[in-house]
């Protein structure tokens, strides 16, 4: 290899900003991963079952544009959360659009996360400082995320 490809590809693994935001988001959802791990969810899971929760009846095009998932990663999560119990199709007249909501084992399953996903939360926040929080937030208002 020449210098100038080994100061290309250092200058890639030093600054670029997929490969950061890759290695933060595998940090960040260890930490709730890991809080959850007992109760048999994913950070994944936990997403969709929230945003499942706020909506009510959710269908599956609007859960992918909340969460910026795929449709296939949706429905795979879906389904095996449905064979777990804490998601049901709900039947519509295009079998095709396949809305879903909360079984009530699923709302308990919410109920029983709070404590372990207040501690990932702490973790994070900590981990982050009031700094990295702030920032995190203008870049959500940024980027037009639903969380900010």
């Amino acid at each position: 290899m020449n210098d100038k490809s080994s100061q290309v590809i250092d200058t890639m693994a030093r600054k670029c900003i997929v490969g950061r935001m890759r290695l933060m988001n595998r940090v960040i959802t260890g930490l709730y991963d890991s809080a959850l791990r007992p109760l048999g969810v994913k950070a994944s899971q936990f997403n969709i079952l929230v945003v499942t929760g706020q909506l009510g009846l959710a269908r599956p095009a609007e859960v992918c544009s909340i969460l910026r998932l795929d449709t296939s990663t949706l429905s795979r999560n879906v389904e095996r959360m449905r064979t777990q119990g804490w998601l049901e199709i709900v039947p519509a007249e295009d079998a095709r659009a396949q809305p879903f909501r909360l079984t009530e084992q699923g709302r308990l399953l919410l109920e029983q996360c709070a404590p372990a996903w207040e501690r990932a939360q702490q973790g994070a926040e900590e981990l982050l400082g009031e700094e990295g929080m702030t920032l995190l937030d203008k870049l959500a208002r940024k980027l037009g995320l639903p969380m900010s």
